[in-house]
């Protein structure tokens, strides 16, 4: 039976008030998060990420705009299910070319990260580049970390409304112009421009468009941090692919313990403190508020802000910089030179994810390189699997589809193989249009004689469907297997 609040509530004060008594402390399963306020920072890092977000922002934004062969460059149209990349045309089943692309994603992870931890979380993510952006909107409106604090501090006054009102309109422009950009690449993006501007969009690129933005809104806007924290399941099996010999953000102990403020011109020997001035701005300027001075952590994300911020400080104080670096755990502990921890990245596990990728991309690149103009698909016609003819004949009745994977009109010729004086029926050059599949009737027929010399039952032939040259084209011809059967 269920309590009211109120008697509730009355039995979880008494419940806290008996373990005060008992000395027992009662901690609660839910903790409020705290609002993080990543201070800016700059150096040689933060330029490497802007330079990353650049161009996969530019990649994303600009190439639905592209044009090739008087068609969108890249265009993945669901509605009549051909695939465009530049001058590749795709079909359904070219399936294996996106299996190919997923496995070289997985190897490039496990690559990057056996060799330098979450570079891909810290660089190239998705959801890291949107925070960055969306960071940098947010700081044009209200400020750098203390600015923001002060704002959020103060209360709703009329300069914090105008502040976060222009922000969240920014942020809402940006995560509609994304999910735009994301439909456009399956709706053609200039007819879809169209539409969007004369407010005709359809029900389902409207979903998306308002789908795909919201989740840039609310992962970049408000989730942040805690999307890399909670959600991402790459934060919980990092590990696996980490060992001591693997380049990660770390902290010397050794040279900044012990730590503690100082006056510039103090000598850290004589006062018994390490190199760490304890300034705390490599907590500040961290997007996940976590502490690099103690040690590796499954909440960074390999940004290296801490590094950039740190280097500063040393730089400030007259001390060498460093203090914060990539380094490996062997690194630190063994006090390895430059040389020796570089020679140790190059170990069994990323010479084996390094050759297995290579081998993949060399395998796709060649697949794609010799992939055949054209595809064929043989089905047997079920309602008539085979007939004998008035003269004697025996025939079979099929249906090719043929699909044409280039951008220009194609004919081709069908043969058949396998029993003696088999024939094609009425046999004729068939057109087919730019990347258009089309379903072609074919009747084969045996003689007499075959067919009367010849076992009953299912026998294996071959269908041969050439294309015909045409200008610099050379002919092409592709073999299906199929079977012909003769009745008894």
């Amino acid at each position: 039976m269920e309590l009211p609040r109120s008697q509730a509530a009355g039995l979880q004060t008494a419940a806290a008030a008996a373990g005060a008594d008992n000395g027992v402390q009662i901690v609660s399963l839910y903790q409020a998060q705290k609002k993080i306020y990543p201070r800016a920072v700059s150096g040689r890092f933060v330029t490497w990420r802007w330079a990353l977000v650049w161009i996969t922002q530019l990649a994303f934004y600009l190439t639905p705009w592209l044009m090739w062969n008087q068609r969108q460059a890249v265009l993945f149209d669901l509605g009549t299910r051909r695939f465009y990349v530049f001058g590749l045309v795709l079909y359904p089943q070219d399936f294996i070319y996106l299996t190919a692309l997923l496995v070289i994603a997985a190897y490039a992870l496990f690559l990057f990260t056996a060799v330098a931890g979450r570079l891909w979380c810290g660089y190239a993510c998705p959801q890291t580049v949107y925070t960055e952006l969306f960071m940098w909107v947010e700081r044009q409106f209200e400020g750098d970390r203390a600015a923001r604090m002060r704002l959020d501090a103060g209360g709703w006054t009329r300069q914090r409304l105008w502040r976060s009102g222009g922000k969240h309109a920014a942020w809402i422009a940006m995560a509609l112009w994304t999910g735009f950009s994301f439909v456009g690449y399956f709706t053609p993006i200039r007819s879809l421009a169209g539409a969007a501007a004369s407010l005709g969009l359809g029900p389902w690129e409207t979903f998306w468009v308002l789908f795909y933005g919201l989740a840039t809104y609310g992962n970049a806007g408000f989730m942040r941090e805690q999307v890399c924290k909670y959600m991402c399941p790459y934060a919980r099996f990092q590990s696996a692919m980490l060992d001591k010999d693997t380049l990660i953000i770390s902290y010397d102990a050794a040279r900044g313990e012990p730590r503690g403020s100082r006056s510039k011109k103090a000598d850290p020997a004589r006062l018994g403190l390490g190199s760490c001035i304890d300034c705390g701005l490599c907590v500040q300027v961290c997007p996940t508020g976590i502490d690099i001075r103690k040690g590796l952590q499954y909440e960074c994300i390999g940004c290296a802000a801490c590094i950039d911020v740190c280097d500063e400080v040393m730089k400030k104080v007259n001390y060498a910089p460093g203090l914060v670096r990539y380094d490996t755990q062997n690194g630190l502990a063994q006090q390895l030179a430059r040389g020796q921890r570089l020679r140790r990245l190059f170990r069994p596990r990323v010479i084996v994810y390094g050759a297995v990728l290579v081998l993949i991309v060399s395998a796709l690149a060649t697949s794609i390189a010799l992939r055949p103009p054209f595809k064929v698909d043989v089905v047997r016609d079920r309602s008539t699997l085979a007939r004998q003819i008035d003269d004697g004949e025996v025939e079979n009745v099929y249906r090719l589809q043929i699909m044409n994977a280039t951008e220009q009109a194609q004919r081709y010729r069908i043969g058949a193989e396998g029993l003696p004086g088999l024939r094609v029926l009425d046999a004729k050059a068939v057109a087919v249009g730019p990347t258009e599949a089309r379903w072609v009737a074919v009747t084969l027929r045996v003689p007499p004689q075959t067919a009367a010399g010849t076992a009953p039952g299912v026998h294996e032939i071959l269908f041969s469907i050439e294309r015909e040259a045409q200008g610099a084209d050379t002919s092409r011809t592709l073999r299906e297997k199929s079977t012909f059967v003769l009745p008894r």
